[in-house]
Protein backbone atom coordinates (compact mmCIF):
# COMPACT_ATOMS: atom_id res chain seq x y z
CA UNK A 1 0.00 0.00 0.00
CA UNK A 2 1.38 3.39 -0.97
CA UNK A 3 0.93 6.25 1.47
CA UNK A 4 1.56 9.90 0.81
CA UNK A 5 0.94 13.12 2.63
CA UNK A 6 -1.59 15.43 1.02
CA UNK A 7 -1.77 19.15 0.70
CA UNK A 8 -4.64 21.16 2.13
CA UNK A 9 -7.79 20.57 0.08
CA UNK A 10 -11.23 22.13 0.04
CA UNK A 11 -12.48 25.69 0.06
CA UNK A 12 -13.94 27.19 3.19
CA UNK A 13 -17.55 28.29 3.01
CA UNK A 14 -17.94 29.68 6.50
CA UNK A 15 -16.37 32.94 7.51
CA UNK A 16 -14.75 32.52 10.89
CA UNK A 17 -15.80 34.30 14.04
CA UNK A 18 -14.42 35.34 17.37
CA UNK A 19 -15.46 34.37 20.87
CA UNK A 20 -18.85 36.04 20.95
CA UNK A 21 -20.63 39.26 21.77
CA UNK A 22 -18.47 41.67 23.70
CA UNK A 23 -15.51 39.28 23.75
CA UNK A 24 -12.14 39.84 22.10
CA UNK A 25 -11.32 38.25 18.78
CA UNK A 26 -8.96 35.50 19.93
CA UNK A 27 -10.36 32.14 18.87
CA UNK A 28 -9.67 29.12 21.05
CA UNK A 29 -10.33 25.45 20.56
CA UNK A 30 -11.14 25.20 24.26
CA UNK A 31 -9.07 22.05 24.49
CA UNK A 32 -10.24 18.48 24.18
CA UNK A 33 -13.87 17.80 23.44
CA UNK A 34 -14.92 21.42 23.63
CA UNK A 35 -13.13 22.09 20.38
CA UNK A 36 -14.92 22.62 17.13
CA UNK A 37 -16.17 26.19 17.30
CA UNK A 38 -15.94 27.92 13.97
CA UNK A 39 -15.61 31.63 13.66
CA UNK A 40 -18.34 33.31 11.63
CA UNK A 41 -19.70 36.84 11.37
CA UNK A 42 -21.67 37.78 14.47
CA UNK A 43 -24.72 38.44 12.28
CA UNK A 44 -24.71 34.77 11.28
CA UNK A 45 -24.72 33.28 14.74
CA UNK A 46 -26.40 33.73 18.09
CA UNK A 47 -24.89 33.17 21.52
CA UNK A 48 -26.99 30.89 23.74
CA UNK A 49 -26.73 29.57 27.28
CA UNK A 50 -26.88 25.92 26.24
CA UNK A 51 -26.85 23.81 23.09
CA UNK A 52 -29.74 21.57 22.13
CA UNK A 53 -28.71 18.53 20.07
CA UNK A 54 -29.63 18.76 16.41
CA UNK A 55 -31.17 15.84 14.57
CA UNK A 56 -30.04 15.27 10.98
CA UNK A 57 -32.23 13.00 8.87
CA UNK A 58 -31.58 11.62 5.39
CA UNK A 59 -34.64 10.94 3.23
CA UNK A 60 -35.58 10.44 -0.40
CA UNK A 61 -35.19 14.12 -1.23
CA UNK A 62 -32.04 15.00 0.71
CA UNK A 63 -31.29 16.10 4.25
CA UNK A 64 -33.39 17.85 6.90
CA UNK A 65 -32.24 19.11 10.32
CA UNK A 66 -34.48 19.45 13.37
CA UNK A 67 -34.06 21.11 16.75
CA UNK A 68 -34.36 18.36 19.36
CA UNK A 69 -35.99 20.79 21.80
CA UNK A 70 -39.21 21.20 19.83
CA UNK A 71 -38.85 19.42 16.49
CA UNK A 72 -38.74 22.63 14.49
CA UNK A 73 -37.18 22.39 11.04
CA UNK A 74 -33.90 24.31 10.94
CA UNK A 75 -32.81 23.44 7.42
CA UNK A 76 -33.89 21.45 4.38
CA UNK A 77 -31.28 20.68 1.73
CA UNK A 78 -32.00 18.73 -1.46
CA UNK A 79 -29.39 16.10 -2.29
CA UNK A 80 -29.46 13.84 -5.34
CA UNK A 81 -29.09 10.11 -5.00
CA UNK A 82 -29.32 7.80 -2.02
CA UNK A 83 -27.92 9.68 0.97
CA UNK A 84 -25.98 8.15 3.84
CA UNK A 85 -24.91 9.94 7.02
CA UNK A 86 -21.89 9.50 9.28
CA UNK A 87 -20.29 11.55 12.05
CA UNK A 88 -17.45 13.68 10.71
CA UNK A 89 -15.59 13.52 14.01
CA UNK A 90 -15.95 16.98 15.54
CA UNK A 91 -19.46 16.73 17.00
CA UNK A 92 -20.69 19.50 14.73
CA UNK A 93 -20.41 18.31 11.14
CA UNK A 94 -22.03 15.30 9.50
CA UNK A 95 -20.44 13.50 6.55
CA UNK A 96 -23.04 13.22 3.79
CA UNK A 97 -22.28 10.43 1.30
CA UNK A 98 -23.99 10.60 -2.09
CA UNK A 99 -23.16 10.65 -5.81
CA UNK A 100 -19.52 9.53 -5.57
CA UNK A 101 -18.58 12.13 -2.97
CA UNK A 102 -18.58 12.76 0.75
CA UNK A 103 -19.58 16.33 1.62
CA UNK A 104 -19.52 17.99 5.03
CA UNK A 105 -22.79 19.27 6.43
CA UNK A 106 -22.50 21.94 9.14
CA UNK A 107 -25.23 21.51 11.76
CA UNK A 108 -24.51 24.95 13.21
CA UNK A 109 -23.64 24.09 16.82
CA UNK A 110 -20.57 25.88 18.15
CA UNK A 111 -18.87 25.37 21.51
CA UNK A 112 -15.93 27.72 22.01
CA UNK A 113 -13.50 27.58 24.92
CA UNK A 114 -12.63 30.89 26.57
CA UNK A 115 -10.34 30.61 29.56
CA UNK A 116 -12.01 28.48 32.20
CA UNK A 117 -15.42 28.37 30.54
CA UNK A 118 -17.24 27.90 27.26
CA UNK A 119 -19.35 30.12 25.05
CA UNK A 120 -22.09 28.47 23.01
CA UNK A 121 -23.41 29.64 19.65
CA UNK A 122 -25.92 28.48 17.08
CA UNK A 123 -26.20 29.29 13.41
CA UNK A 124 -28.21 27.99 10.50
CA UNK A 125 -27.25 24.48 9.33
CA UNK A 126 -25.90 24.26 5.78
CA UNK A 127 -24.33 21.86 3.32
CA UNK A 128 -20.78 23.12 2.78
CA UNK A 129 -18.56 22.84 -0.29
CA UNK A 130 -16.00 20.83 1.68
CA UNK A 131 -16.07 17.60 -0.27
CA UNK A 132 -13.95 14.52 -0.96
CA UNK A 133 -14.34 12.67 -4.25
CA UNK A 134 -15.04 9.04 -3.41
CA UNK A 135 -16.32 6.62 -6.07
CA UNK A 136 -18.98 4.54 -4.35
CA UNK A 137 -18.36 6.14 -0.95
CA UNK A 138 -18.30 3.61 1.86
CA UNK A 139 -17.34 3.74 5.51
CA UNK A 140 -16.50 7.05 7.19
CA UNK A 141 -14.66 6.37 10.45
CA UNK A 142 -13.60 9.04 12.95
CA UNK A 143 -11.12 7.79 15.54
CA UNK A 144 -8.73 9.75 17.70
CA UNK A 145 -7.85 13.03 16.02
CA UNK A 146 -8.39 11.86 12.43
CA UNK A 147 -11.26 10.71 10.24
CA UNK A 148 -10.93 8.20 7.39
CA UNK A 149 -13.10 8.04 4.26
CA UNK A 150 -13.00 4.78 2.29
CA UNK A 151 -14.04 4.78 -1.38
CA UNK A 152 -15.26 1.30 -2.30
CA UNK A 153 -15.10 2.02 -6.02
CA UNK A 154 -11.41 2.90 -6.06
CA UNK A 155 -9.93 1.67 -2.78
CA UNK A 156 -8.83 5.22 -2.03
CA UNK A 157 -8.54 6.24 1.62
CA UNK A 158 -8.63 9.91 2.61
CA UNK A 159 -7.65 10.96 6.12
CA UNK A 160 -8.49 14.44 7.36
CA UNK A 161 -8.40 16.53 10.53
CA UNK A 162 -12.02 17.01 11.71
CA UNK A 163 -11.16 19.97 13.94
CA UNK A 164 -10.31 22.06 10.86
CA UNK A 165 -13.89 21.79 9.60
CA UNK A 166 -14.97 24.39 12.15
CA UNK A 167 -12.54 26.80 10.51
CA UNK A 168 -14.14 26.22 7.13
CA UNK A 169 -11.27 24.04 5.91
CA UNK A 170 -10.96 20.45 4.77
CA UNK A 171 -7.48 19.62 6.04
CA UNK A 172 -6.54 16.42 4.23
CA UNK A 173 -3.62 14.89 6.08
CA UNK A 174 -2.96 11.91 3.88
CA UNK A 175 -4.25 10.03 0.86
CA UNK A 176 -3.53 6.37 0.26
CA UNK A 177 -5.17 3.36 -1.37
CA UNK A 178 -5.61 -0.38 -1.02
CA UNK A 179 -4.19 -2.74 -3.62
CA UNK A 180 -7.61 -3.27 -5.23
CA UNK A 181 -11.04 -1.64 -4.94
CA UNK A 182 -13.41 -3.46 -2.58
CA UNK A 183 -16.07 -2.85 0.04
CA UNK A 184 -13.62 -2.08 2.82
CA UNK A 185 -12.86 0.10 5.78
CA UNK A 186 -9.98 2.08 7.25
CA UNK A 187 -9.52 3.10 10.90
CA UNK A 188 -7.02 5.80 11.93
CA UNK A 189 -4.91 4.71 14.91
CA UNK A 190 -3.76 6.95 17.74
CA UNK A 191 -0.06 6.28 17.10
CA UNK A 192 -0.33 7.71 13.58
CA UNK A 193 -0.84 4.31 11.99
CA UNK A 194 -3.77 2.97 10.02
CA UNK A 195 -5.81 -0.23 10.13
CA UNK A 196 -7.28 -1.18 6.77
CA UNK A 197 -8.79 -4.07 4.89
CA UNK A 198 -7.42 -5.58 1.69
CA UNK A 199 -9.47 -7.45 -0.88
CA UNK A 200 -11.19 -7.38 -4.24
CA UNK A 201 -14.74 -7.00 -5.47
CA UNK A 202 -15.05 -10.80 -5.27
CA UNK A 203 -13.46 -11.57 -1.91
CA UNK A 204 -11.92 -9.86 1.09
CA UNK A 205 -10.30 -11.59 4.04
CA UNK A 206 -7.22 -9.54 4.92
CA UNK A 207 -6.79 -6.87 7.58
CA UNK A 208 -3.53 -4.97 7.91
CA UNK A 209 -2.09 -2.48 10.37
CA UNK A 210 0.36 0.04 8.95
CA UNK A 211 2.65 2.20 11.04
CA UNK A 212 3.03 5.94 10.51
CA UNK A 213 5.55 5.27 7.72
CA UNK A 214 3.25 2.91 5.85
CA UNK A 215 4.99 -0.31 6.86
CA UNK A 216 2.78 -3.34 7.55
CA UNK A 217 3.34 -4.23 11.22
CA UNK A 218 0.44 -6.65 11.76
CA UNK A 219 -1.73 -8.69 9.40
CA UNK A 220 -4.35 -11.41 9.37
CA UNK A 221 -5.85 -13.28 6.43
CA UNK A 222 -8.35 -15.09 8.65
CA UNK A 223 -11.28 -12.70 8.24
CA UNK A 224 -13.39 -13.79 5.25
CA UNK A 225 -16.05 -11.27 4.26
CA UNK A 226 -14.58 -8.67 6.60
CA UNK A 227 -17.17 -6.03 7.39
CA UNK A 228 -17.98 -3.85 10.36
CA UNK A 229 -15.52 -2.24 12.74
CA UNK A 230 -15.63 -0.88 16.28
CA UNK A 231 -13.11 0.72 18.62
CA UNK A 232 -13.15 -0.56 22.19
CA UNK A 233 -11.38 0.59 25.35
CA UNK A 234 -7.68 0.93 24.54
CA UNK A 235 -4.94 -0.87 26.47
CA UNK A 236 -1.64 0.61 27.63
CA UNK A 237 -0.22 -0.55 24.30
CA UNK A 238 -2.72 1.38 22.22
CA UNK A 239 -5.94 1.02 20.26
CA UNK A 240 -8.26 -1.98 20.35
CA UNK A 241 -10.32 -2.59 17.20
CA UNK A 242 -12.84 -5.36 16.55
CA UNK A 243 -13.87 -6.40 13.04
CA UNK A 244 -16.59 -8.71 11.80
CA UNK A 245 -15.75 -11.80 9.72
CA UNK A 246 -17.77 -14.77 8.47
CA UNK A 247 -15.92 -17.20 10.74
CA UNK A 248 -16.01 -15.17 13.94
CA UNK A 249 -14.77 -11.68 14.67
CA UNK A 250 -11.13 -10.70 14.93
CA UNK A 251 -9.73 -8.28 17.53
CA UNK A 252 -6.63 -6.13 17.05
CA UNK A 253 -5.09 -5.62 20.50
CA UNK A 254 -1.57 -5.04 21.81
CA UNK A 255 -0.13 -5.05 18.30
CA UNK A 256 -1.58 -8.44 17.31
CA UNK A 257 -4.76 -9.96 15.89
CA UNK A 258 -6.78 -12.31 18.09
CA UNK A 259 -9.53 -14.58 16.73
CA UNK A 260 -12.86 -14.85 18.56
CA UNK A 261 -13.79 -18.52 18.93
CA UNK A 262 -17.23 -19.57 17.67
CA UNK A 263 -19.36 -22.69 17.54
CA UNK A 264 -19.61 -24.11 14.04
CA UNK A 265 -18.00 -22.85 10.85
CA UNK A 266 -20.03 -19.70 10.15
CA UNK A 267 -20.74 -16.67 12.31
CA UNK A 268 -20.98 -13.12 11.04
CA UNK A 269 -20.95 -9.95 13.12
CA UNK A 270 -20.86 -7.43 10.28
CA UNK A 271 -22.31 -4.58 12.33
CA UNK A 272 -20.47 -3.58 15.48
CA UNK A 273 -20.65 -0.76 18.01
CA UNK A 274 -17.91 0.10 20.47
CA UNK A 275 -17.34 2.51 23.35
CA UNK A 276 -13.93 3.86 24.30
CA UNK A 277 -14.58 3.26 28.01
CA UNK A 278 -15.75 -0.33 27.53
CA UNK A 279 -13.76 -3.42 26.53
CA UNK A 280 -17.02 -4.96 25.27
CA UNK A 281 -18.17 -4.54 21.66
CA UNK A 282 -21.85 -4.90 20.76
CA UNK A 283 -22.41 -6.81 17.52
CA UNK A 284 -25.08 -8.56 15.53
CA UNK A 285 -24.95 -12.37 15.45
CA UNK A 286 -25.76 -14.17 12.21
CA UNK A 287 -25.22 -17.89 11.70
CA UNK A 288 -26.91 -18.77 8.39
CA UNK A 289 -24.32 -19.10 5.64
CA UNK A 290 -27.03 -19.95 3.09
CA UNK A 291 -30.21 -17.95 3.44
CA UNK A 292 -33.38 -19.74 2.42
CA UNK A 293 -35.62 -16.71 2.85
CA UNK A 294 -33.26 -13.98 1.64
CA UNK A 295 -32.82 -12.21 4.98
CA UNK A 296 -31.59 -13.62 8.27
CA UNK A 297 -33.55 -12.27 11.20
CA UNK A 298 -31.42 -12.99 14.29
CA UNK A 299 -32.73 -12.62 17.83
CA UNK A 300 -29.33 -13.09 19.49
CA UNK A 301 -26.70 -10.38 19.83
CA UNK A 302 -23.00 -10.85 20.53
CA UNK A 303 -21.13 -9.05 23.30
CA UNK A 304 -17.48 -9.39 22.30
CA UNK A 305 -14.95 -9.14 25.14
CA UNK A 306 -11.86 -7.68 23.52
CA UNK A 307 -9.72 -8.49 26.58
CA UNK A 308 -9.70 -12.21 25.85
CA UNK A 309 -11.37 -12.47 22.41
CA UNK A 310 -14.47 -14.24 23.69
CA UNK A 311 -18.12 -13.45 23.17
CA UNK A 312 -21.33 -13.77 25.13
CA UNK A 313 -24.62 -14.32 23.29
CA UNK A 314 -27.84 -12.77 24.53
CA UNK A 315 -31.21 -13.78 23.09
CA UNK A 316 -33.59 -10.81 23.00
CA UNK A 317 -36.54 -12.89 21.86
CA UNK A 318 -37.24 -10.62 18.89
CA UNK A 319 -35.24 -9.88 15.71
CA UNK A 320 -33.42 -6.66 14.86
CA UNK A 321 -31.46 -5.23 11.94
CA UNK A 322 -28.24 -3.32 11.29
CA UNK A 323 -29.70 0.08 12.18
CA UNK A 324 -30.83 -1.30 15.56
CA UNK A 325 -27.51 -1.06 17.41
CA UNK A 326 -25.84 1.70 19.42
CA UNK A 327 -24.08 2.41 22.71
CA UNK A 328 -25.10 4.54 25.68
CA UNK A 329 -23.00 7.17 27.47
CA UNK A 330 -21.68 4.64 29.99
CA UNK A 331 -21.21 1.90 27.42
CA UNK A 332 -24.72 0.45 27.69
CA UNK A 333 -25.64 -1.82 24.77
CA UNK A 334 -28.79 -0.62 22.97
CA UNK A 335 -30.77 -2.78 20.56
CA UNK A 336 -34.08 -1.89 18.89
CA UNK A 337 -36.14 -5.01 18.13
CA UNK A 338 -39.07 -5.93 15.86
CA UNK A 339 -41.46 -5.96 18.83
CA UNK A 340 -41.03 -2.18 19.10
CA UNK A 341 -38.85 -2.24 22.21
CA UNK A 342 -35.57 -0.50 22.89
CA UNK A 343 -33.52 -2.99 24.90
CA UNK A 344 -30.87 -1.41 27.13
CA UNK A 345 -28.30 -3.91 28.41
CA UNK A 346 -25.35 -4.04 30.76
CA UNK A 347 -22.54 -4.97 28.33
CA UNK A 348 -20.50 -6.89 30.91
CA UNK A 349 -23.26 -9.13 32.26
CA UNK A 350 -25.69 -9.08 29.35
CA UNK A 351 -28.48 -8.20 31.79
CA UNK A 352 -31.38 -6.28 30.27
CA UNK A 353 -31.69 -3.10 32.32
CA UNK A 354 -34.69 -1.58 30.52
CA UNK A 355 -37.18 -2.68 27.86
CA UNK A 356 -38.73 0.50 26.52
CA UNK A 357 -41.72 0.44 24.12
CA UNK A 358 -40.88 3.05 21.47
CA UNK A 359 -42.37 1.97 18.11
CA UNK A 360 -45.08 -0.24 16.76
CA UNK A 361 -44.20 -3.77 15.67
CA UNK A 362 -42.11 -3.81 12.51
CA UNK A 363 -40.01 -6.01 10.25
CA UNK A 364 -36.91 -5.42 8.14
CA UNK A 365 -37.70 -4.95 4.45
CA UNK A 366 -36.18 -6.91 1.59
CA UNK A 367 -34.08 -3.90 0.53
CA UNK A 368 -31.60 -2.65 3.14
CA UNK A 369 -31.98 0.88 1.78
CA UNK A 370 -35.66 1.03 2.77
CA UNK A 371 -36.58 3.20 5.73
CA UNK A 372 -37.01 1.29 8.97
CA UNK A 373 -36.83 1.94 12.72
CA UNK A 374 -33.40 3.15 13.81
CA UNK A 375 -31.62 4.98 16.58
CA UNK A 376 -28.74 7.30 17.38
CA UNK A 377 -27.39 8.10 20.84
CA UNK A 378 -26.15 11.52 22.01
CA UNK A 379 -26.27 13.47 25.27
CA UNK A 380 -27.35 10.40 27.23
CA UNK A 381 -30.40 10.12 25.00
CA UNK A 382 -31.44 7.47 22.50
CA UNK A 383 -33.14 9.17 19.54
CA UNK A 384 -35.42 6.46 18.15
CA UNK A 385 -37.10 6.91 14.78
CA UNK A 386 -40.30 5.19 13.65
CA UNK A 387 -40.39 6.14 9.94
CA UNK A 388 -43.78 4.58 9.22
CA UNK A 389 -45.41 6.67 11.95
CA UNK A 390 -43.13 9.66 11.19
CA UNK A 391 -42.34 9.86 14.91
CA UNK A 392 -39.15 10.27 16.93
CA UNK A 393 -38.95 9.29 20.60
CA UNK A 394 -36.25 10.55 22.94
CA UNK A 395 -35.32 8.01 25.62
CA UNK A 396 -33.15 8.72 28.64
CA UNK A 397 -30.69 5.82 28.54
CA UNK A 398 -30.01 5.77 32.29
CA UNK A 399 -33.65 5.55 33.37
CA UNK A 400 -35.34 4.09 30.28
CA UNK A 401 -37.80 7.00 30.34
CA UNK A 402 -39.36 8.35 27.14
CA UNK A 403 -39.30 12.06 27.87
CA UNK A 404 -40.16 13.63 24.53
CA UNK A 405 -41.81 12.70 21.23
CA UNK A 406 -41.55 14.63 18.00
CA UNK A 407 -43.45 14.53 14.71
CA UNK A 408 -41.20 14.18 11.67
CA UNK A 409 -41.69 16.14 8.42
CA UNK A 410 -40.19 13.35 6.26
CA UNK A 411 -39.83 9.58 6.14
CA UNK A 412 -36.12 9.19 6.97
CA UNK A 413 -33.81 6.27 6.29
CA UNK A 414 -30.76 7.49 8.25
CA UNK A 415 -30.12 9.63 11.33
CA UNK A 416 -27.22 11.41 12.97
CA UNK A 417 -27.42 13.62 16.06
CA UNK A 418 -24.85 16.33 16.79
CA UNK A 419 -24.15 18.08 20.06
CA UNK A 420 -21.39 20.56 19.25
CA UNK A 421 -18.66 18.49 20.88
CA UNK A 422 -16.92 15.33 19.71
CA UNK A 423 -17.51 13.48 22.98
CA UNK A 424 -21.21 14.31 23.07
CA UNK A 425 -21.11 15.49 26.67
CA UNK A 426 -19.34 17.93 28.97
CA UNK A 427 -20.03 19.89 32.14
CA UNK A 428 -22.54 22.74 32.18
CA UNK A 429 -20.99 26.11 33.00
CA UNK A 430 -22.51 28.11 35.87
CA UNK A 431 -25.75 29.82 34.89
CA UNK A 432 -26.44 27.69 31.82
CA UNK A 433 -29.47 26.13 33.47
CA UNK A 434 -31.15 29.53 33.47
CA UNK A 435 -31.20 29.71 29.70
CA UNK A 436 -34.50 30.23 27.95
CA UNK A 437 -36.56 27.16 27.22
CA UNK A 438 -34.83 24.82 29.66
CA UNK A 439 -37.23 22.55 31.42
CA UNK A 440 -35.82 19.41 33.01
CA UNK A 441 -37.48 16.06 33.43
CA UNK A 442 -37.10 14.00 36.53
CA UNK A 443 -33.94 11.94 36.84
CA UNK A 444 -31.84 13.49 34.06
CA UNK A 445 -31.22 16.84 32.41
CA UNK A 446 -30.44 17.16 28.72
CA UNK A 447 -28.83 19.83 26.62
CA UNK A 448 -31.78 22.15 26.21
CA UNK A 449 -32.72 21.44 29.80
CA UNK A 450 -29.64 22.71 31.56
CA UNK A 451 -27.18 20.00 30.51
CA UNK A 452 -24.87 21.31 27.81
CA UNK A 453 -23.19 19.24 25.16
Amino acid sequence: MKRRAAALLGAGVLALAACGSGVDGGASDGGGDGAGAAESPSSDRTEVGALSPRIVLAHGGGVVTLDSADGSVLNETPVEGYVRLNPAGDGRHVAVSASDAVTMYDTGLLAQGHGDHFHYYVQDPALTDLSVEAPHPGHVVPHGDRTAIFADGSGEITLFDPTALGEGKLDVLEETATEDPHHGVAVPLSDGGLLTTQGTEDARSTVQVLDADGKVVAETDDCPGVHGEAAAQPTESGDVISLGCENGSVVYRDGEFHKVAIEGDYQRSGNQKGHEDSPIVLADHKVEAELAGGIERPTEIALIDTRDATQQLVDLGSPYWFRSLDRGPDGEALVLTYDGELNILDPESGEILHEVPVTGEWEEGENWQEAGPMLSVADGTAFVVDPEAKKLSMVDVASGEVYRELDLPVVPHEIQVTTGTASGEYEVPPGASESKGEEGHEGHDHADEGHDL
